[in-house]
């Protein structure tokens, strides 16, 4: 049954509390009683009932736009006040923090009863959440493929209709490329724009945002204002432009392939597709060849892997882990990191400052890149393994499922991955909408305009709206 993306999202789900429908302690509920349902697709990696029921008990009297709804919470980023982090790993496991941080305050603010955490791949290395420590989380529309990562647990859950909504974070594509795969919104904000702190993102050279995986791009853009500005980070807060969505647009599409990373002919055609229905609103559209950012797109992966690495191996250090307890990729990773000398971080930091100038002189004549979101249809459980220890190969095969996903983080500059359009087999076809720093509202609103179209549908409705 297919179901419309305003009449199946959070703030559906919020609207129907408000008119009495139904109480948050009745959301709650069916929230509850689908996560014990959908226990199989692995996507809750914890759970607490009695914090969700005491959430939603306190919620009735609150004037926020998401007032009553339930939601889920990364077990990567945070803190989220009662519930633990453990970063999909055996070797980190912290009491449930008492205080939240302000991303998860703002979440609160908004309306957003926390009731679990969603499965992560070890310290978020993998487009797949499929920790040692388990649960192995799996793809809603099919259990023998993945959600993807590292916010696959959330993808799940959101899609399945579990929760409407959920806390999501991105440093290469953990918000993008999770929505693609499960046919929702994914928006990796502007750098800056999140509060990242404290003890998240300020430690990861600023190519990490935390936001949320939606299910219609109007939750996006209403949760978006919640959250974002005054970040108090080591970062400035980005100038954010308004959301009106301008009656002429220069749009840029991506056309060929790159040559180390082919595209499915499918993905290229849905990116001709919103091309076509954008140019019909009154739109310009150019053509902009792949090849022309294949510097940028390899220069974006050297920057990630370095960062990544070295970050890994300072947090393994600091955190006093116990590296025996650690997936095999995961203690590859952090030794990388240990190898890695000041020079090394420094030229590939360097480089991807380099293709972030290179990356502006093309927004000179484009308003808004539209490009793939994924390579190819969403893989098999299993295709990003972490028992070996082989990182490059590890590192290449996220760089072939989603060629483009890193160059927004490396960038800064604000995506958006949207479902247009679904295969053969009914998995979405999704497209990554990208423009300059600041623009989220905007590309927000140009994303509203594309859903418009209903090219893409729920397959299943949400807890609670479901009667």
């Amino acid at each position: 049954m297919a179901n419309d993306m305003k009449q199946q999202d959070a703030t559906a789900l919020a609207q129907a509390i408000g008119n009495g429908d139904l109480t948050a302690g009745e959301a709650m509920e069916a929230a509850l009683a689908a996560a014990e349902k959908w226990q199989s697709l692995g996507a809750i990696a914890h759970l607490d009932a009695e914090l969700g029921r005491a959430n939603a008990a306190r919620s009735h009297a609150r004037n926020a736009p998401f007032a009553g709804v339930p939601a889920l919470f990364k077990d990567l980023g945070g803190p989220c006040a009662g519930l633990p982090i453990r970063l999909g790993s055996r070797a980190f496991a912290n009491a449930s923090p008492q205080l939240d941080s302000e991303l998860a305050h703002r979440l609160r603010e908004a309306g957003l009863n926390f009731f679990g955490t969603t499965t992560v791949p070890e310290f978020g290395l993998a487009l797949a959440s499929e920790p040692a420590s388990g649960p192995i989380a799996r793809h809603p529309f099919d259990e023998t493929l993945s959600p993807a990562g590292s916010s696959g647990g959330a993808a799940s859950a959101v899609a399945r209709g579990i929760v409407a909504i959920a806390h999501a974070t991105d440093a290469g594509g953990s918000i993008r490329v999770p929505a693609a795969t499960c046919g929702l919104v994914g928006l990796k904000p502007s750098r800056g724009a999140m509060p990242s702190g404290p003890h998240f993102g300020n430690y990861l050279a600023g190519i990490a945002s935390e936001f949320a995986l939606c299910r219609s791009v109007r939750d996006a853009a209403t949760l978006f204002p919640l959250l974002a500005g005054k970040a108090e980070g080591f970062l400035p807060d980005p100038e954010l432009a308004a959301g009106k969505l301008p009656q002429h647009l220069r749009i840029g599409i991506i056309t060929g392939d790159l040559a180390d990373w082919p595209i499915a002919s499918e993905r290229m055609q849905t990116v001709a597709g919103a091309a076509r229905f954008l140019e019909a609103q009154g739109h310009t559209i150019s053509e902009i060849d792949a090849e022309s950012l294949a510097p940028l797109v390899a220069a974006s992966a050297l920057a990630f892997d370095r960062i990544i690495s070295v970050n890994l191996a300072c947090a393994v250090a600091a955190l006093a882990l116990d590296e025996d307890k650690l997936e095999p990729l995961t203690y590859a990773v952090a030794e990388r990191g240990r190898n890695f000398n000041a020079t090394t971080l420094y030229e590939a930091m360097n480089g991807a400052v380099a293709a972030t100038h290179s990356l502006w002189q093309i927004f000179h004549d484009i308003d808004v890149l539209i490009m793939p979101m994924l390579g190819r249809a969403p893989l098999p459980l299993g295709s990003f393994p972490m028992d070996h220890n082989d990182v490059e190969a590890h590192w290449r095969k996220m760089t072939a499922f989603a060629p483009y996903a890193s160059l927004g983080n490396i960038s800064g500059f604000p995506a958006l991955s949207l479902p247009f359009g679904e295969d053969a087999a009914g998995l979405p076809l999704a497209i990554q909408l990208m423009a300059p720093m600041g623009a989220d509202r905007m590309l927000l609103a140009l994303g509203g305009r594309l859903e418009e179209d209903q090219r893409w549908q729920h397959k299943f409705p949400v807890a609670g709206l479901n009667q």
